[in-house]
C-alpha cells in the first residue's frame, strides 16, 4: 500500500511538472519583460527614419505592426490591429514587420495568420530603425519620414490623433 502511494505521488508530480512546462513554454515565458538589447538606440518623436530602400513612404502615413507569430500577445492583439486597418485603411498605409528570428514563416503564412492582405516585411532592421525590440509593438511614420511613436498597438492608435488630417471618423 505504501509503494502505491509513492508511485501515485511520483506520477502526480510528473504530470504537474509536465503541465507547468507546457504552460511555461506556450505562455509563461512571454509574460516576462523583454530585456533591452545592449545596442538599443532610442528613437524620439520627430526623428527622421531612414529605411533605405526597404520601405517606400507614399502619400499616407505608415503604420508598422511588429508581429511575432509565436508570441501570444502578438496573436492576442490581432483583433485590435484588424479593426484599426479596417477603420483607417483610407488614411494610413499598413504593413506588418515579422520579428521571427528563425525564419520559419513565409509571407503567405503571415497573411493567413493575420487574415489581411497587407504588406509583410521580414527585415528586423526596420524594427531597429524604429527603436522596437519586442512584440507586439507598433510604429507610426509620417509621409515626410518623421517618427511619431513606437508603442503598443493601443497606444499607437491613440497617437494617431496627432497625425494631421487623420479623422477618427474614417470609414
Amino acid at each position: 500500500m505504501k509503494v502505491r502511494k509513492i508511485i501515485l505521488a511520483l506520477w502526480l508530480v510528473i504530470v504537474f511538472a509536465g503541465i507547468a512546462f507546457l504552460f511555461w513554454h506556450n505562455e509563461g515565458k512571454y509574460s516576462l519583460p523583454t530585456p533591452v538589447p545592449v545596442n538599443y538606440i532610442v528613437v524620439n518623436r520627430g526623428d527622421k527614419i531612414n529605411f533605405g530602400n526597404k520601405i517606400t513612404i507614399s502619400d499616407k502615413p505608415l503604420f508598422l505592426h511588429f508581429f511575432n507569430p509565436e508570441c501570444p500577445r502578438s496573436r492576442f492583439n490581432l483583433t485590435h490591429f484588424k479593426s484599426l486597418v479596417k477603420k483607417y485603411t483610407e488614411k494610413l498605409k499598413f504593413a506588418v514587420v515579422v520579428m521571427d528570428e528563425d525564419g520559419d514563416y513565409t509571407t503567405d503564412d503571415i497573411i493567413d495568420k493575420i487574415g489581411l492582405n497587407i504588406n509583410v516585411l521580414f527585415d528586423t532592421l526596420i524594427a531597429v530603425a524604429c527603436g522596437v525590440y519586442s512584440t507586439p509593438q507598433a510604429a507610426i511614420i509620417t509621409t515626410d519620414k518623421n517618427f511619431i511613436t513606437a508603442k503598443t498597438i493601443t497606444r499607437a492608435a491613440i497617437a494617431m490623433i496627432t497625425i494631421p488630417n487623420l479623422s477618427t471618423n474614417a470609414h
